[in-house]
């Protein structure tokens, strides 16, 4: 038998072929090579009930919460990239065990991927030859590719590169209610809701800080008050927490005073829901009707083991006004919940919880004590967090399951529905064995820092005996060169270097991004990007009936006017899926090519290589709370977030980014797409540096679109590709 990295109890769930739906226990066992799982914990040679063969073309789904028989499971998905149909799906009840699960899996595929040979050739670029089909022969913008490659700030190690998670965002548009404009100094700030700037102490109180919103919005109601957000530490590890704040069953009772009853209305996907809520609010109740909620929950899980949860209110066709309820309105709210260093070896978080709420209703607007007390309310509930595990041991309990009620059965509750079926009960306390025995150890891994080029002090001597030399080259390549006549390029999306401007493009500063400096490997110490590496010469916006692959063959295009000229080009085509396909192109030009850069090797190496190289540093400069929270700032590894299909032309190299491959690219897309004209968005493209060889890191170019308007996209005519 093979040596078994991890086993324990997960949870399988899905719907029969007669539609009725299962949710029971299975053992899963993980080995180097395969992924298994039974109906008991294997004996001898038992045959397992279904097999996944683990290599480097595997990639781990993280489907988000799901809801089944009324139970809150946390859901992961295993597939080969080759064969998308032949999946493993498994859930956890808690979130610990889940990541567990995804790292351990994850450490596997890794080990496949590093055992080939560095620029190999097992995963063959694309050539572009004439007679040959350059375009991809099957849609590859199914949904359910998806995992996110972001890059930690403070942290590169591949484990964690993958740990974000987003999913599908708010179904409704969610428009800008805040017109704040990020500080770019203050980008790269971990988890803080808004800038410093921004936010003025108002009082203390049960041991929290109470902020309030400095910036007027003039549009809002009367009685809809400033934003306000409470901040405190709670003695407990984030998952916990965010567990409990997801939570609708009887538990959030012993730290929510705001809190009457919860359901669901509708599940969208894993990272997004529509609740109902009802507040239990004590400001003179027999004078104050009730007030409840219908809003969208959208939550993730960022790359340094922090979770947001957004809130805002929306109109639902199944959750229409109660009677002897007045509904009142989110304006916008959540949570962030951010690690601290453990102190006494106790866990320490942060957790901010941020409301703004029109409570409606004819008296809140002339009464304002109202408003301010029931939004006091509202935020005292960290303080209830943090008591309840001051007051509680929960690491020795057995993990909780949660429970979600459905709002269509709420009023009439069920033992059916809150039930878990035979085959689920007895299994738990093996899942609970498991999560102790291996928790911390795997955790561990998870969190290595830059393991992958780790240095001795004799290389460190090198390193600074050469730093000269090295610098002397860099100054040398940034030193100015023949500039390159713009004048003959164009595209259908036009320039317009004006702050005010709208529907267009200009070039983005490189110091608004911050990449891996020449010292990276010793203090992870990162530097302004400086000059790009090429210039950006123009950019088009398509649209079409089906997906746009391969834009660069059509004439007259910036690529082909470059290699007219004897240019060489870069063609970044980031497609956009929908009932309307749409395609923005950017075409970023050099006169050549630096032999033996790191670029070059980009552009000439396998798309093994090309993929675990390909980086994007995003940043929304003006834009609304949400959008900015759920794009932030980390740099991205596109080619394990996304699909993406490298054409290698005789003077240029297209790389076409599916960003309907992954639910998780598609979730940002949820929000984005929504609000895109009131948006300002930066983007950075670069190879990833990761030896002093290839330090400090260089950005091929650097792009911002402000307000775009989908009306302005242009159908292509596109050559066909060659057969």
């Amino acid at each position: 038998m093979s040596k078994v990295i991890y086993e324990g109890w997960m949870v399988r769930y899905g719907r029969r072929k007669i539609g009725r739906s299962f949710i029971h226990m299975r053992y899963f066992v993980l080995e180097p090579t395969l992924l298994a799982y039974y109906k008991k914990k294997p004996e001898d040679n038992q045959v397992p009930i279904k097999t996944l063969l683990i290599d480097g073309n595997c990639r781990v789904e993280d489907r988000g919460l799901k809801t089944q028989h009324g139970h809150m499971v946390y859901v992961l998905s295993v597939y080969n990239k080759k064969d998308k149909y032949n999946r493993i799906t498994m859930a956890a009840f808690n979130i610990q065990e889940q990541l567990i699960w995804k790292g351990k899996i994850e450490f596997v595929i890794d080990q496949h991927q590093e055992s080939q040979v560095p620029n190999g050739n097992k995963y063959a670029s694309f050539e572009y030859k004439s007679g040959m089909d350059n375009g991809r022969t099957a849609s590859s913008s199914d949904c359910e590719i998806q995992f996110i490659a972001q890059e930690d700030e403070d942290d590169s190690h591949t484990n964690l590169l993958r740990r974000t998670t987003i999913g599908n965002g708010p179904p409704a548009s969610v428009f800008d209610w805040t017109q704040l404009d990020s500080d770019l100094t203050n980008q790269n700030a971990n988890n803080q809701a808004f800038s410093r700037k921004h936010w003025r102490l108002l009082q203390c109180q049960n041991g929290l800080r109470i902020f309030e919103e400095l910036l007027e919005v003039e549009y809002l109601p009367r009685s809809c008050s400033r934003a306000m957000k409470a901040v405190g530490v709670v003695e407990a590890s984030c998952e916990d927490i965010f567990e409990l704040i997801m939570s609708m069953d009887a538990k959030r009772f012993e730290w929510d005073c705001s809190f009457q009853h919860g359901s669901l209305v509708e599940e969208v996907d894993g990272h997004t829901a529509i609740l109902y809520h009802r507040l239990q609010l004590d400001w003179f109740p027999i004078f104050v009707w009730p007030r409840d909620l219908c809003y969208v929950r959208y939550w993730r899980r960022n790359d340094d083991g922090s979770y947001v949860v957004l809130f805002r209110s929306r109109v639902h066709e199944k959750c229409d006004p109660q009677p002897g309820y007045v509904r009142a309105h989110i304006e916008s709210g959540g949570f962030i919940i951010s690690p601290l260093k453990p102190c006494n070896e106790k866990p320490r978080t942060q957790v901010q919880h941020l409301m703004q709420i029109d409570l409606k209703g004819w008296g809140v607007g002339y009464v304002s004590s109202f408003q301010q007390h029931c939004l006091l309310q509202m935020l005292n509930s960290v303080a209830g967090l943090r008591e309840l595990f001051s007051q509680t041991d929960e690491r020795g309990a057995p993990p909780r399951i949660a429970v979600m009620a459905n709002m269509a059965s709420a009023s009439a509750p069920s033992k059916k529905n809150v039930k878990l079926p035979e085959s689920s009960v007895h299994p738990t306390p093996p899942l609970d064995q498991t999560n102790a025995a291996s928790r911390h150890s795997v955790m561990d891994e998870d969190t290595d820092d830059d393991e992958e080029f780790p240095m001795a002090e004799e290389e460190q001597e090198a390193f600074r005996a050469k730093h000269e030399n090295d610098a002397k080259r860099t100054a040398l390549e940034e030193e100015p060169v023949d500039q390159i006549d713009l004048s003959c390029f164009s595209g259908n999306l036009r320039r317009d270097d004006r702050d005010n401007a709208r529907d267009c493009w200009q070039i983005s500063d490189g110091n608004n991004f911050r990449v891996r400096s020449k010292r990276f490997c010793f203090d992870k110490s990162k530097v302004p990007a400086g000059k790009h590496l090429m210039d950006l010469v123009a950019v088009d916006w398509f649209k079409d009936t089906k997906r746009m692959d391969h834009v660069a063959r059509r004439q007259g295009c910036a690529a082909q006017v470059a290699s007219e000229k004897g240019l060489f080009s870069v063609v970044f085509n980031l497609q956009v899926p929908g009932s309307t396909h749409y395609s923005m192109v950017f075409y970023f030009v050099t006169k050549e090519l630096l032999p033996g850069s790191l670029l070059q090797r980009f552009v000439d190496g396998d798309d093994e290589f090309r993929n675990s190289r390909f980086k994007l540093i995003p940043s929304v400069p003006k834009g609304s709370w949400i959008v900015r929270q759920s794009v932030g700032s980390t740099p991205c590894l596109l080619g394990k977030a996304v699909d993406c299909n490298y054409i290698r032309g005789p003077k240029y190299l297209e790389v076409d980014v599916d960003i309907g491959s992954s639910t998780v690219a598609n979730g940002v897309l949820g929000l984005v797409i929504g609000v895109i004209t009131t948006l300002v968005v930066d983007m950075a493209f670069l190879v990833q540096a990761n030896t002093t060889e290839e330090l400090p890191e260089r950005s091929i170019g650097a792009v911002r679109v402000s307000h775009i308007e989908l009306s302005s996209a242009i159908v292509p005519k596109l050559d066909p590709d060659p057969s």
